[in-house]
């Protein structure tokens, strides 16, 4: 079921146009990533999709409700984790909580989700004592407040270390299995590829293109790469006699052995029947950022630098 639909999705600001022609649909239950550069017009998107801007084309629909037209019922449907938005320093989380909590008509019980997002033992805490981490926590359950069927978490890990950041991406699961589905926005191709299971590519107001990240992967390059050294001696033609194994070819002591499929297992597993060990075994293979160059002809790391 699509719970959010989105058809030539078309925004612009006095001379800069922001979103030029966007459209992808959400189905229910999944955790669907929005990726793309800084400008590339992420934001302005999902707060279209939240009701927070006048979109001057397209049509937008979430549970098949006009963002515009019906905002008291996407509220009450949809909630938002902006980049932009903060708190006052000195509002307590359990204040900020319970102020959310009382402007719907049948919240959650801001209690359960303290717990929930590990903020129990920071509920007298002041907003401006809370650590980066914690603050996206809080973002978090404001966004939950609400019982909502659909969350829109924009550049949730931005500014965190990377233990933080892999906290929160577990909290995220851990929200998704319970049921609500997720529009993530992020630049990070990391965070993409370990938690969306689809992904639309946004360059420039546009998407380059949209699919599963292994899928985007595999529009670029579906050659895998495999280097190792081994312990003892061993004939190309013992590897290149596999369906798997493209070419095969020697760096000093290394290999390196392309081809497709399950590459990594029937290498292995041909060597371990010739009794040799691989050493500093890796497998290599195309990444998201390699897809967006493809797609786009430049590296979305180098845009976010």
């Amino acid at each position: 079921m699509k719970v959010i639909e989105v058809e030539h999705l078309h925004k612009r600001y006095r001379d800069h146009v922001a979103v030029a022609d966007v459209s992808f649909a959400v189905d229910e239950g999944e955790i669907f990533g929005v990726l793309g550069p800084n400008g590339a017009g992420k934001t302005t998107t999902v707060e279209c999709v939240a009701g927070l801007r006048v979109p001057d084309g397209g049509t937008v629909r979430v549970a098949g409700l006009d963002p515009q037209a019906d905002r008291n019922g996407v509220r009450e449907i949809l909630g938002v984790q902006l980049q932009s938005s903060h708190l006052p320093e000195k509002i307590k989380v359990w204040e900020a909580l319970d102020l959310y909590a009382s402007f719907y008509a049948k919240p959650a019980d801001w209690r359960e989700l303290l717990d929930r997002v590990g903020l129990t033992d920071k509920r007298d805490t002041l907003f401006g004592k809370l650590s980066g981490g914690q603050r996206q926590r809080l973002s978090v359950a404001l966004a939950l407040v609400g019982n909502p069927r659909v969350a829109v978490l924009d550049e949730l890990t931005t500014g965190l270390d990377p233990q933080a950041r892999r906290n929160t991406w577990e909290l995220v699961e851990q929200v998704r299995d319970s049921g609500v589905t997720i529009v993530l926005v992020t630049h990070f191709m990391e965070e993409a590829e370990r938690l969306c299971d689809r992904v639309a590519l946004i360059d420039a107001g546009r998407v380059a293109a949209i699919d599963t990240p292994a899928g985007l992967v595999a529009q670029v390059d579906s050659e895998q790469r495999l280097r190792f050294r081994p312990s003892g001696p061993i004939d190309d033609s013992v590897l290149l006699a596999l369906p798997e194994v493209a070419t095969v070819s020697r760096n000093g002591g290394q290999i390196l052995v392309t081809g497709t499929g399950n590459l990594a297992q029937v290498v292995t597993m041909t060597l371990a029947h010739a009794q040799i060990i691989p050493h500093e075994l890796r497998l290599e293979q195309a990444s998201l950022d390699d897809a967006f160059v493809a797609l786009t002809g430049r590296s979305l790391s180098e845009e976010t630098a």
